[in-house]
């Protein structure tokens, strides 16, 4: 039997590339005598630049960009012709701040405008943000305030900058003014197609929004999850009424009703809530936001290498409802299905039902923890327990 492994990331424990090589290892022992083909993927989180080079070439300038925290991580700019790949998670990832630390009303998306900033200096007309994995819950107020520094001086944003490169908490006390900077930082990025990878495609507020649904797996307390939420919602208001519209017509809504309206031309957007919000920051900036895991299997031809296989077995940390929103597992189940490939999940951890994956595509999942003493083995050594489990699944499903 033909087998394509395209496996995402595992949370912070495995890469994708260590994830295929552990699905690998386990698929060859349990079936020896199968063909193995290795595909990782990613979503636009982390990983996303390895993917795309090891798809499309290209050469990788290194930088050094602001970690959530404000000190300073190493960041790599992927150039292919005019096009620049960026990876959000160089700069604002999760494994960048440490658990004890980890508290998203503080962490900044900062060092992604300097990522963007650097892309631009390099040249690129066509920047592509991989958003995902991220410490941060901003809304991207630091990512405009950096950008808005490297292009329009160091003036532009004045005082407000402070607030905005603080972490989400202080974003409620943003008003239009701190803001009037924004239509000039839009206008000087108006040749450049900028382009937002997301890793999901929930919007910037509500019960699956960037602060309600992401927060707390980010060290929030629920408390700090609900004043996140005000403060997006403050600062969408006010990000709306700086740039303005001419497409809402006051007297019919009124000045309040108005300014809610603008501000869900960007906050409803599927992904404006990726990477903390960094999608509606990208937004605003009149970026693109497009599906992270799309873009990647369209640069890896996934289409052509799932046909060439019998069954195709892909994975990630833990499979939720997440998954179904833009990530890995949904987007090579949709591949697979109209070639009558089976899909087969193996995560770490299977936390939505039957029915939902059936739905999406997926044939089979399979867990390799079940309970906690379970994943804290998985967490000791993923590559074994990964592939210990993955021997498992490769006798359920090769032939005899």
């Amino acid at each position: 039997m033909r087998v394509l492994l395209a496996p995402d990331s595992f949370g912070t424990s495995l890469t994708a590339v260590q994830a295929a090589e552990a699905l690998a290892a386990g698929w060859h022992r349990g079936a020896p005598h199968d063909d193995v083909d290795l595909c990782p993927l990613a979503d636009g989180g982390p990983g996303f630049v390895a993917t795309l080079q090891g798809a499309l070439g290209g050469t990788v300038d290194a930088v050094t960009v602001t970690a959530p925290l404000g000190d300073r991580a190493p960041a790599a700019v992927l150039r292919v012709g005019a096009t620049a790949y960026v990876e959000s998670a160089h700069a604002l990832g999760l494994d960048l701040v440490p658990p004890a630390r980890r508290d998203p009303t503080r962490t900044t998306s900062a060092g992604v405008g300097e990522l963007v900033a650097a892309a631009l200096a390099g040249g690129a007309r066509r920047v592509v943000v991989g958003l995902g994995g991220s410490a941060t819950n901003d809304a991207g107020a630091g990512l405009l305030a950096m950008l808005a520094d490297a292009l329009l001086g160091p003036d532009a944003v004045a005082a407000a900058g402070g607030v905005l490169r603080a972490g989400g908490g202080g974003l409620g006390a943003v008003r239009p003014d701190d803001l009037r900077w924004l239509p000039a930082l839009r206008d000087a990025l108006r040749g450049v197609d900028l382009v937002a990878a997301v890793d999901v495609d929930v919007p910037l507020l509500g019960l699956q929004g960037a602060s309600a649904g992401f927060a707390p797996q980010k060290g929030a307390t629920p408390e700090q999850a609900q004043d996140l939420e005000r403060a997006l919602g403050a600062f969408a208001h006010a990000a709306a009424g700086a740039l303005g519209t001419g497409d809402v017509r006051p007297g019919l809504l009124g000045d309040a009703g108005a300014g809610q309206a603008r501000a869900h031309r960007w906050t409803g957007l599927p992904g404006a809530g990726a990477a903390g919000g960094t999608g509606f920051a990208v937004a605003l900036l009149g970026g693109r936001l497009l599906p992270g895991a799309s873009l990647v299997a369209d640069a890896v031809d996934l289409p052509a290498r799932i046909a060439a296989h019998d069954v195709v077995v892909t994975g990630e940390g833990r499979t939720d409802w997440q998954s179904l929103h833009g990530k890995v597992v949904a987007e090579v189940a949709a591949r697979a299905l109209p070639l009558a490939v089976p899909t087969v999940v193996v995560a770490g951890e299977v936390l939505v039902g039957r029915r939902e994956l059936s739905a999406a595509g997926v044939a089979a999942a399979y867990a390799v923890a079940d309970g906690p003493e379970q994943v804290a083995a998985a967490l000791a050594d993923p590559a074994g327990t990964l592939a210990a489990r993955t021997a498992r699944v490769a006798r359920t499903w090769s032939p005899a």
